[in-house]
This record gives C-alpha cells, sequence and structure tokens, in this order.
C-alpha cells in the first residue's frame, strides 16, 4: 500500500509541475532533497548507533526482561482470555517492553511472534480474537517512553536540545494508548463487536473460516505432558 502512496505523489508532483509550469522547479527539488536526505542519513548512523548500543546493553543487562515482569499483572487485564504462562503472553510483554525503551529491532519480531501464537488461541481463520485487536491497537498508539528514533533525527538537523520532547511524547503516548485501550475495551462490549456475535455472523453469511490449527491451551498442555 505504501508504495501505491509514495508513486501517486510522485505522479501527482509531475502533473502539478506539469500543469503550472514548474516542471523545472520540481525536477530541481527532487535533486536539492536527494541531497539533503543523504545528510540526514549520514548525520544519523552516529547517534542511532550510540542509542542502539545503549538500549541493546539494557537488553543484555536483563532490563527488558524485567521491566516484562512488572507489565505482567497489567497484560492479565488487557488481555483476560490468554492464559498468563502461554508464549502469546511473554511475547507481548517483551514487545511492549522493547517499545517502551526503544528497542524498536527488537520490538518487531516479538510483536510478529505473538500474533502468531495468538492465532493459535484463536478458533477462526480470518476473524481477530479481541486480544488480537487489542495487542495491534496498543502496538498502534506508540508505546514509547524512549524516542530514541526521534532524538537521532533532531540530533542530526542541529537541534539545540534534542530531547526537549521527550516530556511531550510520554503525555501523547499515555493519551494514546489510553484511548486505544478504552476504544478496544467498549468496542468489544457492544452487540455489534462482541465475539460470540461477529462469530454468528459469518456463519450466516457463509465467511466463517474455522482454524485448523487451534487447540486449546489446557488440552495442548495436558498432551505435552
Amino acid at each position: 500500500m505504501m508504495n501505491y502512496i509514495w508513486v501517486g505523489l510522485v505522479v501527482i508532483a509531475l502533473l502539478a509541475g506539469v500543469f503550472t509550469g514548474t516542471i523545472g522547479d520540481v525536477q530541481q527539488a527532487v535533486f536539492d532533497w536527494a541531497n539533503e536526505a543523504v545528510s540526514i542519513v549520514i548525520g544519523l548512523v552516529g547517534t542511532m548507533v550510540f542509542f542502539t548500543g545503549l538500549m541493546r546493553v539494557a537488553e543484555e543487562a536483563g532490563l527488558t526482561k524485567k521491566l516484562g515482569k512488572a507489565l505482567a499483572p497489567l497484560m492479565k487485564r488487557l488481555f483476560p482470555e490468554v492464559p498468563s504462562d502461554h508464549p502469546a503472553m511473554s511475547s507481548m510483554v517483551m514487545n511492549i517492553a522493547a517499545n517502551i525503551l526503544g528497542l524498536g529491532n527488537a520490538a518487531t519480531p516479538f510483536g510478529l511472534k505473538a500474533m502468531v501464537d495468538l492465532q493459535k488461541l484463536n478458533k477462526t481463520k480470518n476473524i481477530a480474537t479481541n486480544s488480537m485487536v487489542m495487542f495491534l491497537g496498543i502496538n498502534t498508539s506508540s508505546v514509547t517512553l524512549i524516542p530514541t528514533t526521534v532524538i537521532a533525527l533532531r540530533t542530526a538537523a542541529k537541534s539545540s536540545n534534542p530531547a526537549e520532547m521527550v516530556g511531550p511524547i510520554i503525555l501523547a503516548t499515555i493519551i494514546s494508548t489510553a484511548t486505544a485501550i478504552i476504544t478496544c475495551k467498549l468496542f468489544e462490549k457492544t452487540n455489534r463487536y462482541k465475539w460470540e456475535n461477529v462469530i454468528a455472523r459469518a456463519k450466516e453469511d457463509g465467511s466463517y473460516e474455522p482454524n485448523e490449527d487451534y487447540v486449546p491451551w489446557e488440552e495442548s498442555q495436558l498432551s505435552s505432558n
């Protein structure tokens, strides 16, 4: 989808330049900002290496795991359908903990694994569960307390105080995350979006597909033992 959006923006810019007689300015802007992009990227290298290394040290020191343990009680309330000892719970905890610490590269594989694990608890093949929607909502709301990338960008842009926006970002992430959680909880309790009602409508219109890989966690535990 993003590829189509970028191509669309380029085409619109070219057409606007042709119809307004400023195609020369458009071409010049392309080359000028291409050079500017390279300068920004080079300027980011040092800062990103420093923060990535710092966050890696925090991860190796066990800070991410400790934060994960601190989040566990909250996670049980946010995801009551997920057993506390299920792999999905630990993957989600590690994903959110990594995001909070600004470990975007570490958070991504945890997030993907969490969705795979959550699907194993899903009775359907093509309908997201409440837990999957909640997890996606929290990730989309951008849970970040240490905005490493933004600080690096501001440093590359020669900001006099690159970290001055940490406070507003923390406030913004609290508001966005709270909004995502409240919205998910409200919608999952309405008649239209209740899990049981969504499944019933899917069965009525023939779009329901059972998940062949679904196994109740209790049964899988018994079989493994």
